[in-house]
């Protein structure tokens, strides 16, 4: 299989169904960055460590490192997302379909973020991977199961874990610093979170840079006949290419999902903020480590409200995580009945 640039280009001017699929992935990545990296930066804008302009600038740069440099080291999660449905032996249909996919993320998202409400597309990927893939093969039979249980191990890590992982850190800090000046510890958080919202956004291209980068390189391997990437490996080129689409899409900004996560659910202070996205980013590299896809937004989150938890549960507004949880809950069956209808229409149309 040639995976270079040049083919690359070549093969897009040529054939429009990888057109398609091209501009719509990179649209999916720009979304993400635009509607998802915000959650990486949000408590450190709201505890105001730093101003939301050079937070989202800050975050771009590592939303780049991140996809660029894990993907080299580390790119299992960018192979259970090639691996984890199958599109059929007939590799023009499949790419359609793939189209079908990504075009249901790019509405779900969109639609859910003009509300203001923390999206997953991890979860919108993964569903409209599972739409499409039913659509084209007629059977739940495309899905593999061995590689689709990690999401479901993934949906409930990143809850409990980044939960877990949020109290257990702040409980510690808390403990730590209990008889520190409150002034000096103010001026160490504030840069500690700093350094803590650069680890999150490193660690949310890490996780979700791989998952569309696994995507296009699908993608491409319709393209060229191959039904599979088993046994490829990701060219630099395309970790480049998605790294800085998303690094832009961050730099769009979304203030209002950085109001939603990091002052609505719950008021933090410094050593909070810095909590949470200390154990959001480790429950994140562990993740991306083992290969399992997760929900930057669901760690994130998850750790708010185990950080919010050691001071009391009343200082969680279960208002704000209501919403957010429905939002999560409709992602699977919504972005799956849009990508299986879309998947069915389009090859009918092309």
């Amino acid at each position: 299989m040639d995976v270079s640039f040049a083919y690359f280009v070549q093969q897009v001017l040529s054939n429009p169904a990888l057109a398609v699929t091209t501009l719509l992935t990179l649209g999916v990545i720009f979304v993400n960055g635009w509607t998802d990296a915000p959650n990486a930066i949000a408590t450190c804008v709201t505890t105001r460590c730093m101003r939301v302009r050079s937070a989202v600038i800050m975050a771009a740069v590592f939303n780049f490192l991140g996809v660029f440099l894990m993907t080299q080291f580390n790119a299992s999660v960018a192979s259970t997302i090639s691996n984890m449905v199958d599109f059929g032996g007939d590799t023009d249909a499949a790419l359609i379909a793939l189209c079908a996919a990504l075009f249901s993320i790019v509405v779900y998202s969109v639609g859910a973020s003009m509300l203001g409400i923390p999206t997953s597309e991890s979860h919108s990927l993964i569903a409209g991977l599972t739409g499409a893939a039913i659509a084209i093969h007629g059977g739940v039979d495309a899905v593999d199961m061995g590689e689709w249980v990690k999401v479901l191990y993934g949906l409930a890590a990143s809850l409990l874990f980044g939960f877990a992982m949020g109290w257990i850190v702040c409980k510690i800090v808390t403990l730590i610093c209990a008889g520190f000046d409150r002034r000096r510890t103010n001026g160490f958080f504030t840069g500690a979170q700093i350094v803590g919202a650069a680890a999150m956004s490193f660690m949310h291209g890490a996780q979700d840079g791989q998952k569309f980068i696994g995507v296009l390189f699908l993608g491409m391997a319709f393209c060229n006949g191959q039904p599979s990437v088993a046994g490829v490996v990701i060219p630099v080129w395309l970790m480049i290419l998605c790294s800085t689409i998303m690094g832009v899409g961050t730099s769009v900004g979304g203030e209002k999902i950085i109001k939603s996560v990091g002052m609505d659910m719950v008021k933090l202070e410094k050593y909070q903020g810095f909590s949470a996205d200390l154990s959001s980013a480790l429950c994140l590299l562990v993740m991306t480590v083992l290969g399992v896809p997760v929900s930057t937004t669901h760690t994130k989150t998850s750790a708010i409200m185990g950080v919010g938890a050691v001071r009391r549960l009343s200082a969680i507004n279960f208002g704000v995580v209501r919403d957010m949880m429905l939002t999560w809950v409709f992602t699977f069956p919504g972005c799956g009945i849009i990508s299986f209808i879309m998947a069915k229409l389009f090859m009918v149309v092309f």
